[in-house]
């Protein structure tokens, strides 16, 4: 059929026309672009999840199961977003019968699985390029597991030896390949300051720049900067945050953390941009964990209802 370029050419004038009026009328009307600001701002400043290693003392002692870590953020803990963690599920990466058994049972509570914390895996910034290696091998199972739960990262370490310069180098190695790997399956591999140089904070936020994958970020956790400014290090860290792990241990009697200050440092987390999810992981002895999440989840509620409030 042969087209009538008359009338192509009118409607051209006619889009462009049109196209003109709106830009004009978004400069002169900037509300019709704080609608979509209106939207988002019913969203809360952040979201509260459940990192499994809250649990660890109950989990170890047989009093509950992994399979029902799910039910029990939810039904115990109002939670509905959690993070697992390797340690109690050790054997059954691989295992389709038992991630499949995991999977619905979180899937059936509207419980959405975050990521896998992963230990004893080996160094990923091992001195020796063969154990190196095969560190970074071993983690392959556990992204892969991540991702059929529903996760969108694995948290890792990045233990190392040798000077700060050589332990930069070695854990940016390990780490490029193995979210290399990761990045195959849209999967992201996060670090969390977790003993080490990976507690300093100037050290890990160089070896992110190092890697300088997307798919290669942090987990700042609040009490693991040990001899390290905890606030610095979150601030340094933060640029490259994926996930954030709100330690908590103990409470004084008005329902703060007596080691963080959970309203400062949760300015530093919102001012970086980030409003995904806090973790949160009591690592107390004075209050029971059921107590001792509960006394974390109701410090993260208030922090941010008076921070919207503010």
């Amino acid at each position: 059929m042969l087209r009538d370029f008359s009338s192509a050419a009118v409607s051209r004038r006619s889009f462009l026309a049109q196209t003109a009026a709106a830009a004009a009328l978004s400069a002169a009307v900037p509300s019709l672009l704080r609608g979509e600001d209106k939207v988002a701002s019913k969203e809360p400043l952040y979201k509260i999840s459940l990192a499994e290693w809250s649990l660890h003392k109950t989990i170890f002692g047989k009093k509950l199961d992994n399979l029902d870590f799910a039910k029990t953020a939810k039904e115990e803990f109002g939670i509905d977003a959690i993070e697992y963690v390797n340690q109690f599920f050790k054997d059954k990466a691989k295992d389709e019968k038992y991630l499949a058994d995991l999977k619905k049972r979180a899937d059936d509570l509207g419980v959405k699985t975050l990521l896998i914390m992963c230990d004893g895996e080996g160094d990923l910034g091992n001195p020796d390029d063969a154990k190196r290696t095969q560190a970074v091998e071993n983690h392959y199972k556990w992204v892969e597991a991540s991702k059929y739960l529903g996760g969108h990262s694995i948290r890792v370490n990045a233990k190392s030896a040798g000077t700060f310069e050589e332990q930069t180098k070695l854990a940016a190695d390990g780490l490029r390949r193995l979210s290399e790997f990761a990045a195959k399956l849209e999967m992201n591999v996060i670090v969390e300051n977790h003993g080490g140089l990976s507690s300093n904070g100037k050290w890990l936020a160089g070896v992110m720049k190092l890697v300088n994958l997307p798919n290669c970020g942090t987990l700042p956790d609040f009490g693991n900067f040990h001899d390290y400014d905890r606030y610095l290090g979150v601030e340094e860290t933060m640029p490259f945050a994926k996930a954030v792990s709100a330690k908590s241990h103990d409470f004084d009697e008005m329902g703060n953390e007596t080691r963080t200050d959970y309203k400062k440092m949760m300015k530093i987390v919102l001012a970086h941009g980030y409003h995904g999810y806090c973790g949160i992981e009591y690592e107390g002895g004075k209050l029971s964990e059921a107590e001792g999440i509960m006394a974390t989840k109701k410090l993260l509620e208030r922090v941010r209802d008076e921070l919207a409030a503010g």
